[in-house]
Parts: structure tokens; sequence; C-alpha cells
């Protein structure tokens, strides 16, 4: 399956705790790179958060953003009462050596550590939704990516077709220009033809034909070609194959044009070229 790099997603879950928001942007990269936005009272998740991604995610840059609105909750408190005595006895103790003590207010004791005994909430339960949400919203961008990606394979798939069919333009025209390549150093040399050494015409025409011999590089433009059909039947990320690939097929159609006497060879190398820079555009965006 073919994955785009480029998605969004968001997904959003009202818990007992408050409400939860993950959203989620991804665009094309050489490798993963993750980062993260998340409340504090959250920061403990951030190491499984990532480790999440990257079970599901391979490549690209991914922005994670987690939005948390907490609900009003009534918790239960308590008064450390001995606390309570202790400090009461000590501000005695105090108060006796001062000459016009204050009035001590209670609520300054209540602030006092310890002495207000907050029941400790558990945050598993909080955790996991969390988790749980990620998980979702990773589903979401998987299936978009997925959606995205379909869209860049047909659109390969028809370059890799044009490529083919001037492929098949150069190896019909191959003939004809053997012929009229051997006809023009023929004419050429029609003049000096009593003063060659017997066969030297020959062996400067297979020389010259060796130098202009290009079926090497269209051989090798077909198998790539096949190559990237292969590779975009697997069910794994392909991006970095399929761009050293066009490496691959960008030399040969250099190579292509470079030995070209022919203007329709030429012209043809030219039109490769350009295919094969509209597929690395597209290759630039999948996983």
């Amino acid at each position: 399956m073919i994955l785009s790099m480029t998605s969004f997603a968001r997904r959003e879950q009202d818990t007992v705790f408050g409400s939860l928001r993950w959203e989620l942007r991804s665009v094309n990269h050489r490798y993963l790179d993750v980062s993260l936005r998340m409340p504090d009272e959250l920061r403990g998740l951030e190491l499984k958060v990532r480790e999440l991604v990257a079970e599901r995610l391979k490549r690209g840059k991914v922005e994670c953003g987690l939005r948390f609105q907490a609900a009003d909750q009534e918790r239960e408190f308590a008064v450390d009462h001995e606390l309570v005595k202790r400090l009461s006895k000590g501000l005695d103790d105090v108060s006796h050596q001062l000459s016009n003590p204050a009035r001590i207010n209670p609520l300054e004791v209540l602030r006092w550590p310890g002495v207000m005994q907050v029941e400790e909430q558990d945050m598993a339960p909080l955790y996991q939704a969390v988790l749980d949400l990620l998980d979702e919203a990773l589903d979401d961008m998987i299936d978009s990516r997925a959606r995205e990606g379909e869209k860049l394979k047909t659109v390969i798939l028809q370059r890799c077709d044009s490529i083919d069919a001037h492929v098949v333009q150069v190896q019909e025209r191959l003939p004809d220009l053997r012929l009229a390549l051997r006809q023009k150093m023929e004419d050429r040399l029609g003049e000096l033809k009593e003063q060659l050494e017997p066969g030297r015409l020959e062996q400067e025409l297979a020389l010259l034909a060796q130098k202009m011999d290009v079926d090497e590089e269209v051989d090798r433009l077909s198998v790539h070609v096949q190559e990237v059909r292969n590779i975009l039947s697997r069910d794994e990320p392909v991006g970095r194959r399929l761009d050293f690939l066009m490496q691959e097929l960008n030399r040969e159609a250099n190579t292509l044009a470079s030995k070209s006497i022919d203007a329709e060879v030429t012209r043809v190398s030219v039109d490769l070229k350009v295919l094969i820079e509209q597929i690395r555009e597209q290759v630039q965006n999948i996983e």
C-alpha cells in the first residue's frame, strides 16, 4: 500500500476528566521527525506518544498537538488535626513572647504544607484515554495517507506508461538510424574508398556505431520502469527506493540525449526527462 506523507487528522473526545483533542499534521521528510505539543499535566505520556507514532508511521515530519480542558470535579479533602494542634501550640508559644501578636487567620493555617490532604486522583484512566484517542487519530491519518497514496500511485503509473511508449519510439527508430549513419559515412568516404585498407570502412563504422549505440540505455530505461511498477505493488514504505530509481532513470535519459544523432531521439530524450521529473516530484511525498 502506497502512503503519502502529507496528511491531517483530528480527533476529539469528552471524558469524565475533561475534553481531549488531538490534531496531527504531516508533510514529507527524509526520516520520521515527530514534534509534540502537550499540556504540562500530561507530559508524562510524551515517551509513549512518540513510541506509538513511530510504530504507525515510518517517514514524514509529524506535528502532534494535544489540547486538554479539565472538567470541574469535586475532590474530597481532609484536615490533619494532629498537625493543626502542633501548629496551634507553636503559635501560642510564639504569641506569649510577642508584645502585640497579630490574630492568626485560619486560612493561613490551612495553607501550611500537609494540613490539607487532598484525595489523590488516579491519572491512569486519563492517560489511557489520551493514548486511545491518539491511536484513533493515527488511524484517520493513515487512511488519509492511503487515499492520497493511491492517487500518487495512479499518476506515477500513468507516467511510467508514457515512458514505455517513448522507449518504444526510440527502439523503432534505431534500425533506420543505423542505416542512415552507414549511408552518411559511405557517402563521405566514397572518394577515399580506394585509398582505404580493406575492411577499414567497416571498422570505422563499427567504432562510430558503438559510440552512438543507445541499446543499453533503452534497455535499462525499460528495466527501471518495470522495477518502479514492482515497488509500487509492495506493502511497505517505498519512497526511498523510488527516489533512487528516479536518479537512475534520469541518468539513462541524460546518456540517451548525449548519444543522440537524430532530432527525433533528442526530442524523445527531453520528453523522458520531463516525465521522470514529474514522477520524482510525486515520489517526494511517498512514505
